[in-house]
């Protein structure tokens, strides 16, 4: 564990807690501020931007990586420097079945690693999956979720994105997110315990662009979704079963 500053998040050890939380959007930090006591910003770099505070009496940072794989698995990497052991990402998804309806929750049991930066650790066949210990108190405060596997890419504007979305969608795939599978992956390498949770932003096969362009605006089902993925993230993080 490092005393001195680490390189991108700007984080020490004297964030003083061994949880946090992972948004993609620096923005969700903010929005995320209000539902700690105390709440303290912590650094802000580059797309790294912390907060800290309590919830229920539980010590939680809050830190945001951008957008992908590389830019999470660093945040990743150095949150496990500080003391960080549990981290659970709260993010936008795109629903990959119909009937998924925008602001509900998409929670990850597995993901598919369709991105680049997991197979320069370790190779495809090794399986991305959260701790059973979070998963199970997702169960415990959101048994409304959908639950199932998640599709981890790496971009947005391929040529081909509808045939591959169509691809995996005939697989059960329930929704594509661009950090989870990095998360859960160099989570596990790491021995931390991980989990995602996802707001879906956008209707499967609908339109991506206003799907996202919704979500900044802030309407009312995917602001929603946002506070009820932070608030679920915040729950299990502070529940009496991880204070032992």
């Amino acid at each position: 564990m490092s005393t001195t500053p680490q390189p991108h998040t700007q984080l020490t050890t004297a964030i003083q807690t061994d949880r946090a939380i992972i948004v993609g959007d620096p923005a969700r930090v903010d929005r995320a501020a209000p539902l700690l006591t105390n709440a303290q910003r912590v650094a802000d770099n580059r797309e790294y931007r912390s907060v800290i505070g309590e919830y229920r009496g539980q010590r939680v940072l809050v830190m945001s990586t951008g957008i992908g794989a590389p830019s999470a698995g660093i945040g990743v990497e150095e949150l496990k420097n500080v003391g960080i052991k549990k981290i659970i990402r709260v993010g936008s998804a795109g629903a990959m079945q119909a009937g998924i309806g925008l602001g509900q929750l998409i929670i990850a049991e597995g993901v598919v690693r369709d991105d680049g930066l997991t197979k320069q650790y370790v190779p495809a066949m090794y399986p991305a999956v959260p701790s059973f210990e979070l998963m199970a108190l997702a169960h415990k405060y959101a048994p409304q979720a959908e639950y199932g596997i998640v599709r981890s890419h790496d971009g947005f504007y391929m040529d081909n994105n509808a045939e591959t979305e169509a691809y995996w969608s005939s697989y059960g795939i329930i929704g594509a997110d661009m950090e989870s599978g990095a998360l859960l992956t160099i989570g596990r390498l790491r021995g931390l315990a991980t989990l995602s949770i996802l707001n879906n932003v956008v209707l499967y096969e609908g339109d991506l662009a206003a799907g996202v362009n919704r979500l900044v605006d802030g309407e009312a089902l995917m602001a929603k979704g946002e506070e009820d993925s932070l608030r679920l993230a915040l729950a299990i993080l502070s529940d009496e079963s991880l204070r032992a």
